[in-house]
């Protein structure tokens, strides 16, 4: 069975605060395991930027106290917007989306209508499928089907079947959610999400439209040009999402950070860089963290937000960076509100992104 769903993303540093004073992390999440939100998931970033264009890394000592972080909520569409109000009053700054998906519940014959498409699956950081990490199980089943891509991603907070999963120190933490995004073509997406669904319990898994833009320095197809605003003048966002690893270079910086530089300065609204832990693009065999090795070979996520006509410009410079390597996709961000002290941008009422 298939079923529309809300996905809620909200983008801000490490170090933000609410108006009371308590740090939004936790506040998000407080809400989220108060309201029992069917998945929600805190990720903690490596590198980025936002409206002001400061810059987030964990290269420099003095700017690796405020990481990036995001947190993404899933359920339905009423009980997300039962809770976004609150989520706009508690958020003074960074970056709100609305996106919409389809969650698949073992039948998953109901395509989304696209080319390609982008699963989502949501598990516990030490579930298993028979003897192996089903984190480790679930990216080689997407090797397996072909896709295009995994990455799997390490929650620090969250929740799962509405109730809070939070990582701790003295603790097995084995129910914190870690997610797994997998893009491909959209048949070969739906036979594994069939797959997913028979090995695994209760599992989550959401799909929504995609286009695979670049693989391995091969052009499939820029991002096609879309109207700014819907008929009834809400404004459309897009987002770009290159998956490369931590060893890929540009000129001698990891490809990672030359995007987050280069697209910095362009003024773009926002990017932000998250590490995995397990995963493959195009023809790259799966890698992952290696604590002891000389060279960090994780591979990572860079998410660039704006509108239109600026991911156009910021898909030039990405095209150019990803000359020999990486993956690169676009998707229709219906609602988007970018928020500093100075300045909004954009709303969070959802736009029509597809005429008719």
């Amino acid at each position: 069975m298939s079923a529309e769903r809300l996905k809620l993303t909200t983008y801000f540093g490490e170090r933000d605060r609410t108006a009371e004073g308590h740090l939004l992390a936790d506040a998000l999440l407080d809400l989220y395991g108060a309201r029992k939100l069917h998945t929600s998931v805190l990720l903690r970033g490596i590198g980025g930027f936002g409206l002001t264009h400061r810059l987030r890394t964990d290269q420099l000592l003095s700017l690796s106290e405020d990481l990036p972080v995001l947190s993404i909520a899933i359920d339905r569409p009423d009980r997300i917007e039962a809770v976004l109000a609150d989520v706009l009053g508690l958020q003074r700054r960074g970056l709100v989306t609305l996106e919409r998906a389809r969650g698949l519940t073992g039948d998953t014959a109901s395509a989304v209508a696209s080319p390609d498409s982008k699963l989502t699956v949501a598990i516990g950081r030490r579930e298993r499928i028979g003897r192996r990490p089903a984190f480790l199980a679930v990216t080689e089943l997407f090797r397996e089907h072909e896709l295009a891509g995994a990455t799997a991603l390490l929650g620090v907070d969250g929740t799962r079947a509405g109730s809070r999963r939070r990582a701790r120190f003295f603790a097995a933490n084995a129910d914190v959610p870690m997610l797994i995004l997998a893009v491909g073509p959209d048949a070969r997406v739906q036979s594994a999400a069939d797959a997913i669904a028979a090995g695994l319990s209760e599992p989550t898994l959401i799909r929504e439209r995609i286009a695979v833009c670049k693989r391995d320095g091969v052009l499939h197809a820029p991002p096609e040009p879309v109207r700014e605003r819907d008929e009834h003048g809400l404004a459309i966002w897009q987002k770009l999402t290159v998956h490369s690893f931590e060893h890929d270079r540009h000129d001698g910086l990891p490809l990672h950070r030359a995007i987050v530089s280069q697209l910095r300065s362009q003024g773009v609204a926002g990017a932000t860089t998250l590490r995995g832990v397990w995963g493959f693009h195009g023809e790259h065999p799966p890698r992952g963290e290696a604590w002891l090795a000389r060279q960090r070979r994780a591979p990572v996520l860079t998410v660039v937000l704006d509108t239109p006509d600026r991911i156009q410009r910021a898909f030039a410079t990405i095209d150019a960076l990803t000359a020999r390597t990486g993956l690169v996709t676009v998707e229709a961000v219906p609602a988007a509100q970018a928020m500093s002290a100075e300045v909004v941008r954009g709303g969070i009422r959802l736009a029509r992104t597809r005429p008719g």
